[in-house]
């Protein structure tokens, strides 16, 4: 039975080119296992990125046929999308070896370490990655597991969601949508807000009460409706209005281009992170640190230096006038935030949005309709194109032109393009000399790549 960190020496990752497992992967090997992981898009004689990092790491990884999984193997580790009919789960179950979800043994991990958890529905990888950067300006050496690539880490050569770090502090991102923030027991619980998403209001206050509970300190944002009747003690908290008496409030917001400035307590700062969202997630990264002892004026200098995350407001650059911008907003609440933030940048905003699951388009219908069509001036506009499908037996009951549909009813500008590879040509003649191209959507592992064939052929 794997209870401790110690309990095991040679994992083998099943599904590891996943954002959430290959985290766990390296950051395990930064600690001195011996990993080692297969995945299905890892095929004999065909390059693929993921792998090559991961083996620069010193992780080996294989085909999904079983032959990564040896008689040393002692821990097999697989992602919530592996069935147990797949080869490498029977091999593990004839073995006799363990076998732990992600989410299991992230929370062991979590347990060996001062564990910084960030939880919310929205804003998790962007807080995380900004409460990396200043506590490792700060000269305290964090590790990080998350959702998504560090610019900074990237930049190494690294994938960028992990590195072990030789401190006492880690940092988690803590998921809602599986329910598996409940597991982790962390020095420090962080709520950021709370709105629909992947479950109902009810359920997510009843797994983010749970989360307050079980975090030795819980610090949660006080301008959010919501998430402010966790408080635990109301001078850990932050705000982003000067008329609520909290413990670390931002104020002054003003956004130049894509940098944005304001003052926390006081303090000014500068970062190059557009959008009121980013000013309150930067706020909930400095009362974190600040409550573990990194001053304000510290802060402000490691934020001035963020450089941001993959696929998080991305800026790809500008052509014949069109700025590109590749975001990984999914949600009602993160498509309109990541349309305000760029809305200061053109006259004109054009936006683009794949949704992810019949099942969560269904369920967040009316949700998209009032958020998108809220945040949209008179001249921005939405594309969508179909809904993106991830296999399975999901029940093709509604379609993006529905979503469309329903936003041109409220006056707004709204057009659906079936296939995504049609997007460009269709868009080219509402282009203008000076307006953003935003493009949103998540889950789909091919975005990055459709955000480059736009790029290069703008």
């Amino acid at each position: 039975m794997i209870t401790s960190i110690n309990d095991f020496k040679n994992p083998f990752f099943i599904g590891i080119a996943g954002s959430g497992m290959s985290a766990i992967a390296q950051y395990l090997k930064g600690i001195g296992k011996n990993v080692s992981g297969s995945d299905r898009f890892f095929v004999v004689g065909e390059y693929n990125e993921t792998k090559e990092k991961l083996e620069q790491e010193g992780i080996a990884c294989f085909p999904q046929n079983g032959d990564g999984i040896l008689a040393e193997t002692d821990l097999i580790v697989a992602s919530t999308a592996i069935e147990d009919t797949v080869v490498e789960i029977q091999k593990a179950k004839q073995l006799c070896i363990p076998i732990l979800k992600r989410s299991e043994l992230l929370a062991i991990i979590a347990s060996s370490k001062k564990t910084i958890a960030v939880g919310g529905t929205s804003g998790k990888s962007t807080t995380s990655a900004m409460v990396y950067e200043v506590l490792e300006y700060a000269g305290l050496k964090p590790g990080i597991i998350s959702g998504a690539g560090l610019t900074s880490l990237i930049k190494k050569g690294k994938i960028g969601n992990a590195i072990a770090g030789s401190g006492d502090w880690l940092v988690i991102e803590a998921d809602e949508s599986d329910g598996s923030i409940v597991q982790y027991k962390p020095e420090i619980g962080l709520l950021l807000n709370i709105d629909k998403d992947h479950q109902e209001i009810d359920e997510l206050i009843r797994i983010f009460g749970i989360f307050k509970n079980n975090s030795r300190i819980f610090v949660t944002n006080q301008s959010h409706s919501l998430a402010k009747q966790f408080s635990q003690n109301i001078k850990l908290d932050f705000a982003t209005e000067e008329n609520i008496n909290t413990g670390y409030v931002a104020v002054g917001f003003y956004q130049n281009g894509f940098a944005i400035q304001f003052k926390v307590n006081g303090v000014d700062f500068t970062l190059q992170s557009p959008g009121r969202h980013n000013m309150e997630n930067a706020v909930a990264a400095v009362a974190v640190a600040n409550n573990i002892g990194v001053s304000l004026e510290t802060c402000a200098a490691a934020l001035k230096n963020y450089e941001g995350i993959y696929r998080r407001n991305q800026i790809y650059g500008q052509k014949h006038g069109v700025i590109l911008i590749d975001d990984y907003a999914h949600n009602p609440v993160k498509c309109a935030a990541a349309i305000n933030a760029n809305k200061p940048i053109a006259p004109k905003l054009i936006a683009w949005f794949q949704p992810h699951g019949y099942k969560p388009t269904k369920f967040l219908r009316e949700d998209f309709v009032k958020e998108i069509a809220a945040a949209l001036r008179d001249d921005d506009e939405i594309w969508m194109s179909e809904i993106f499908y991830a296999g399975g037996t999901a029940v093709k009951d509604i379609s993006a032109a529905d979503l469309i549909n329903d936003i041109r009813q409220l006056g707004k500008k709204a057009f659906f393009v079936e296939h995504r590879n049609d997007f460009l040509n269709s868009a080219r003649p509402h282009f203008t000399d000076d307006c953003v191209l935003l493009l949103m959507g998540a889950r789909d592992p091919s975005l990055e790549s459709f955000a480059k064939q736009v790029w290069d052929n703008l």
